[in-house]
């Protein structure tokens, strides 16, 4: 990890309001106002904003698209941050975005440019600088594949740094930033891509294979990987439309369980003893001490969640179960009645406890 120099700086954010809503900035459009809302477009607009929450010792929310929070219906009591800075810059195989860049947005122009290595991870809701920090990935790409650094700014330093992509800690959904949140606010993102005349990197997931009619390992034509992907991802309600309430949505609310070979065999008997001995749950093996990766949108169907399951303004989506959706009405406490409704019948099915994806501001399952 390197420190980049850096002033003073004392800048007016560029917007300032209080007891202003945060629900419209979040894809759930659920969560009460912020006591202090600050928009910045600069990253040294957005160093100036944390420099003043720390210095007098406010509590400080970092929003990007919004994409990947869960704020309670009180709101927050402190500093909200709206990062929408902008930057794309592309030299060669490297690209750099600022943190406000709009992610989908990022993909297509990179695919445009003939890059291979993040198209699949097109129509992802959200913005670059939220990638890093839950190692974002879909349909066999993680952005921890591509990213080489990550410059951020250390509140704990009080300075602008860059972590290389080690020093990140990538893991499943998981990264140092997500470690300790309280720390870094992410400012920008720098990729290696690959130029592969035109194709897309090695096909790594079944479904995506499927739908494009080739094999696990082949590759594709770029426009072609991420159109595919982008329309998978709009049959399951993850790609965002003010007009279909299955995308008023976090995407994925759980993340996939991993389970140690003991831990998976206990599974497996409990899936053969409520669902008959023929019946096989996916199975994905992780690491190289036989822990094994099984899908969290299997469990939650095979426990009578089933699409479309609720009755309330918070349902599960009709097109995906391990989205969870807000109808149009709902509060975030009917959110998280039917979050913890979904987390006891799977635990009572399968001994399995799933984790939420999305970040709690505010409340907990």
């Amino acid at each position: 990890m390197s420190a980049v120099p850096a002033e003073a700086r004392t800048l007016v954010p560029v917007q300032l309001l209080h007891d202003a809503p945060l629900a419209p900035l979040t894809t759930f459009r659920l969560g009460g106002p912020a006591a202090r809302l600050v928009t910045a477009t600069t990253d040294d607009e957005v160093i100036a904003a944390v420099r003043e929450a720390d210095a007098a010792g406010t509590p400080l929310l970092v929003v990007g698209g919004g994409s990947n929070l869960v704020i309670g219906d009180k709101g927050f009591d402190g500093t909200a941050l709206h990062i929408a800075t902008r930057g794309f810059v592309l030299d060669g195989t490297r690209l750099e975005l600022a943190a406000g860049e709009v992610w989908t947005d990022a993909v297509a122009r990179t695919v445009e440019a003939g890059l291979a290595g993040i198209e699949c991870l097109a129509g992802i809701p959200g913005s670059a600088g939220a990638t890093p920090i839950q190692n974002v990935g879909a349909y066999g790409q993680d952005v921890s594949a591509t990213i080489t650094e990550v410059v951020a700014y250390d509140r704990r330093a009080e300075e602008t740094v860059v972590l290389t992509n080690a020093e990140c800690a990538f893991s499943y959904r998981h990264s140092r930033f997500k470690q300790d949140p309280d720390r870094y606010v992410v400012l920008r993102v720098r990729f290696e891509l690959e130029d592969a005349d035109g194709l897309s990197a090695p096909l790594a997931y079944a479904e995506t294979a499927r739908a494009l009619g080739v094999e696990v390992g082949e590759r594709v034509p770029l426009e072609r990987a991420r159109e595919t992907v982008l329309k998978l991802r709009a049959g399951k309600g993850m790609v965002l439309d003010p007009e279909d309430h299955d995308t008023w949505s976090a995407g994925s609310f759980f993340t996939n369980p991993i389970l140690t070979a003991e831990r998976y065999a206990a599974f497996r008997a409990r899936v053969a003893d409520r669902l008959g001995p023929e019946v096989a749950p996916p199975a994905y093996p992780v690491g190289e001490d036989g822990s094994v990766k099984t899908s969290a949108a299997w469990l939650i169907d095979k426990a009578g969640f089933v699409k479309g399951y609720g009755s309330g303004p918070a349902r599960i989506s009709t097109k995906h179960t391990l989205a969870l959706t807000n109808r149009g009405e709902a509060t975030t406490e009917d959110l998280l009645a039917l979050a913890r409704e979904v987390v006891a019948g799977v635990e009572d099915a399968f001994g399995i406890t799933l984790v939420n994806e999305p970040v709690m501001v505010g409340v907990r399952l």
